[in-house]
């Protein structure tokens, strides 16, 4: 498999780590529900097949974090965006690959 890093252009699979699902969101552990939350977000987790979210990071390379789509069944990738960037546009994380 190979990741088009927008910094570096692709690159093998080889120089990223990754780091979970791109689609969860840690709880605000202020809530009156907290613990709840946190332990769904520790222990419920699915695993869909199709297009999915998730997080890279470009350790030998720029060591910039990568937001990635990608389908889980057959390892094609359809996008690579960085997470700043992501993160910045607000764009809603949805566990549908979406």
């Amino acid at each position: 498999m190979r990741i088009a890093c927008p910094h570096c252009g692709e690159r093998s699979l080889d120089e990223f780590l990754y780091s979970g699902d791109a689609t969860v969101r840690r709880p605000d552990f202020a809530s009156p529900t907290a613990m709840d939350e946190f332990i769904a977000y520790t222990f419920e987790r699915t695993n869909p097949a199709g297009p999915h979210r998730e997080l890279w990071y470009h350790a030998a390379g720029c060591h910039a974090w990568l937001v990635v789509t990608r389908n889980v069944a057959t390892h094609a990738i359809s996008s690579v965006e960085p997470a700043r960037d992501v993160a910045l546009a607000g764009k809603p994380e949805t566990k549908d690959g979406a």
